[in-house]
């Protein structure tokens, strides 16, 4: 199902594959096409999807006057409208806040739980904020510490994908004309500490040892009792971008053990 309609949002999916659900939730910036390596390694056992959050990618925007939508909001529209049941998730940076604050809702309701790039916050963190608005004659979207600079210069071509595939008019026009954080957002942004202990779901949580939230992954593995952490040496903010092969096997591993096919395991 290429779209579905979700509190408004036109959404866009990308599905590959059969099997049980395996849903994975792009960045800040990004878009669910980010994750082609993973659903090659994955749509041969699962049913993998990918959808486009509001104001990236393929879907639409919302409204510029108002606050932008609540991104586990349009999960839970984008689960109820694809007849997702205990669904596998995954989710790096934005995507992995999401799936931990979907989390926080739904303590048990999901199969397996792989937050990468992401973790709890410090207690002095700052609260996020609308960005400035950006240039309007911005074509190509920076990647800031998302990718290292050894990986431009030694895989050129996939680093220029990343940067076709993000930098849609979708995201360019939100840049454009910055949406205000959903108060909803921000609170259980901020509640996250407390209320992360509550997860019930087998979780792994993946992290590149040059990742700025390194710490807080650390912090993350800590407040979830079972929680499994892999730190992958050498990798960045997206670690499943630029680390795929070693991102990949960690979580083929995990979910060997947690949540394989009927069949598979």
């Amino acid at each position: 199902m290429p779209w579905v309609e979700v509190q408004g949002t036109d959404v866009s999916c990308v599905e590959e594959g059969s099997g049980p659900p395996l849903l994975f939730l792009h960045g800040n910036s990004s878009c669910g096409e980010a994750w082609f390596q993973q659903f090659a390694a994955t749509r041969d056992r699962y049913h993998v999807i990918a959808h486009d959050s509001v104001n990236h990618g393929h879907s639409s925007n919302s409204p510029r006057d108002a606050e932008e939508p609540d991104r586990v909001d349009d999960l839970e529209g984008v689960i109820a409208a694809l007849g997702l049941v205990r669904p596998v998730i995954a989710g790096n940076s934005m995507g992995a806040n999401t799936l931990l604050r979907w989390a926080t809702r739904h303590p048990a309701e999901a199969t397996a739980l792989i937050p990468s790039g992401m973790g709890i916050m410090d207690a002095g963190a700052t609260a996020p904020r609308a960005p400035d608005p950006l240039a309007a004659e911005t074509l190509f979207l920076p990647t800031g510490d998302s990718l290292t600079e050894g990986f431009k210069v030694a895989q050129p071509r996939m680093y220029e994908r990343y940067l076709r595939i993000r930098s849609t008019a979708t995201r360019i026009e939100a840049l454009c004309h910055p949406r205000r954080p959903s108060a909803r957002t921000l609170a259980e942004r901020g509640a996250l500490d407390e209320r992360a202990a509550a997860i019930r779901s087998p979780m792994l949580i993946v992290v590149g040892t040059l990742d700025r939230l390194l710490e807080p992954a650390r912090r993350l593995h800590a407040a979830v009792a079972g929680s499994e952490l892999v730190e992958i040496e050498g990798a960045p903010h997206n670690v499943y971008y630029e680390a795929a092969e070693a991102y990949n096997a960690a979580v083929a591993r995990f979910l060997a053990r947690v949540a394989a096919p009927a069949g598979a395991r």
